[in-house]
């Protein structure tokens, strides 16, 4: 899809719009998410997407707009992943629940730019060397098998459920002092004439940074779906700017999800083998290539699967628990 400086700038800056929007109307007061407002912003996103995807399918074409739609599902379904380490995180530095859409917010920012930098980068790294494809293939069987891996390990007790700190987060930390407390939404005090970072400012790097290491699988498997730049950004665009509200949406489901796992593994594993038969064939060998309507086919099937699966044991793990409770109960 042949995009122009034009249009570059033009969503570049409808982006930047719809961002402000969102904080000036939903996020610039800080305040205890509800659950209707969760779930109304996140129609918001969700709507845009679409109708994003739509403007790509009546000026660009299907591809563009099938490709844009696999994409967007395969960052969501990823970043749902990430809510697991989000939640963690704000555990771990005790966030008051009111300051939480704050510093989501601008974690995710710090997430978006970042990543558009390594969006560039791979960009110009595939143009250039096609046999990326293979490294990007093989590293996305590679994650696909150890995400399998932690996922038996956790339904063996053996998972654990504590966030590590980054070697960049463990830097800031070690290197600006920073106070015990929280001062609001402030990102910095001045005691006895020193300048101190507060808490909020160290979680909401810790939100960002953290995102960028789940980026190292997400951006490979997005260009294992199209090698578009400008597909790849925005679809990484739409399906980071609605985590804040996802997050509070579907925080109390988390635990429930107990097969997500193993789906995100099968998704990157698929897509792992396709970058690979998409090498061999830009090398001549006569292999099949899988098309877009397949890859979004096997990545919502595989989704509607997980989702299923993942409720149906929760709520037989629940019922077990019921009984056992009764039982004690009884005793």
């Amino acid at each position: 899809m042949d995009v122009s400086l034009t249009v570059w700038t033009l969503t570049v800056v409808g982006l930047c719009l719809l961002i402000a929007v969102d904080f000036f109307v939903g996020g610039r007061k800080p305040h205890q998410v509800t659950i209707k407002e969760a779930a109304a912003w996140t129609t918001v996103w969700v709507l845009l997407a679409a109708v994003f995807a739509l403007a790509l399918l009546l000026f660009g074409g299907g591809r563009p707009a099938g490709e844009f739609t696999a994409g967007y599902i395969t960052e969501k379904s990823l970043s749902v992943d990430n809510l697991f380490v989000f939640v963690l995180i704000m555990a771990k530095f005790a966030v008051p629940s009111s300051y939480q859409q704050r510093v989501l917010m601008v974690g995710v920012l710090i997430a978006l730019v970042l990543r558009a930098v390594f969006i560039a980068g791979g960009a110009a790294i595939i143009a250039h060397f096609s046999w990326v494809f293979y490294l990007f293939g093989a590293f996305l069987i590679w994650t696909a098998w150890k995400l399998l891996r932690e996922a038996g390990a956790g339904d063996s007790g053996q998972g654990e459920q504590e966030f590590r700190e980054n070697r960049f987060l463990a830097l800031v930390r070690r290197r600006f002092p920073s106070t015990d407390d929280y001062h609001g939404t402030r990102l910095f005090v001045v005691r006895d004439g020193q300048r101190l970072l507060t808490p909020m400012l160290v979680v909401m790097v810790a939100i960002g940074t953290t995102d960028v290491l789940f980026a190292l699988d997400s951006i490979p498997a997005i260009f294992g779906l199209t090698e578009d730049p400008y597909i790849v950004f925005t679809a990484n665009a739409f399906a980071l700017m609605g985590l804040r509200q996802l997050y509070f949406l579907i925080g109390g489901l988390l635990e429930r999800l107990v097969h997500l796992s193993y789906g995100l593994s099968a998704i990157l594993g698929f897509i792992g083998v396709k970058l690979v038969l998409h090498a061999l064939h830009e090398s001549g060998a006569a292999v099949p290539e899988i098309s877009t309507p397949v890859s979004l086919a096997v990545i919502c099937g595989v989704l509607l699967v997980t989702t299923a699966s993942s409720l149906r044991a929760s709520r037989k793990q629940a019922e077990r628990e019921a009984v056992t409770g009764g039982r004690r109960d009884a005793d």
